[in-house]
């Protein structure tokens, strides 16, 4: 298994744990994203899994909506994302990104696991669950992300950052960097 492979499994993980414990009258709640429920942010991040692993012509197992089964859809997802970085064919296919040819293994290293570490807090705070995010993901997201801030702004994947206390803790640091109210 490789370092990005398993640093996606443990991230993984956290998303999973969170989304196992979403009450059953939490799916439908606000989430920090505008306009998602705790349901959309999960299904956003089980389709935008298959879009990481669709640029190197690998297909995710087909699995229930997020409407039907947010819980169902994520997990089939994450199997497949999972299985895919950890088949060395799969995982070394290259692909034109904006920044030139990459790696699925590099792509989801660089841009899948902030992914769902970020929406990992969100579906946290839209369900009353706990919002602690691995640390060390933390701090390798916030330093790939915090030089790259003009580039970050640009699309919809991020609004304006939220102003924050220089002496916060890197957690809400990045949450503020990626425009979320703490």
């Amino acid at each position: 298994m490789s370092e990005i492979s398993e640093r996606y499994r443990q991230v993984a993980d956290g998303f999973s744990a969170r989304a196992k414990a979403v009450p059953d009258d939490g799916w439908d709640r606000p989430s920090p994203c505008e306009k998602w429920t705790a349901r959309d942010v999960v299904g956003h991040v089980a389709t935008t899994s298959g879009l990481f692993v669709g640029r190197v012509g690998y297909e995710l197992p087909k699995g229930p909506s997020a409407d039907d089964d947010p819980v169902g859809a994520w997990e089939t997802a994450r199997a497949g994302v999972q299985a895919a970085l950890e088949d060395p064919s799969v995982a070394t296919r290259e692909h034109e990104r904006g920044m030139g040819r990459m790696t699925l293994e590099t792509t989801v290293g660089m841009f899948g696991i902030g992914d769902v570490l970020v929406h990992t807090w969100d579906l946290a705070r839209a369900t009353g669950l706990d919002e602690h995010l691995d640390p060390d993901e933390v701090r390798r997201l916030l330093v790939v992300m915090e030089p790259n801030d003009a580039a970050m702004r640009q699309g919809t994947a991020f609004g304006p950052k939220v102003p924050c206390a220089d002496d916060a803790d890197e957690q809400t640091k990045l949450l503020a960097f990626t425009g979320r109210q703490v």
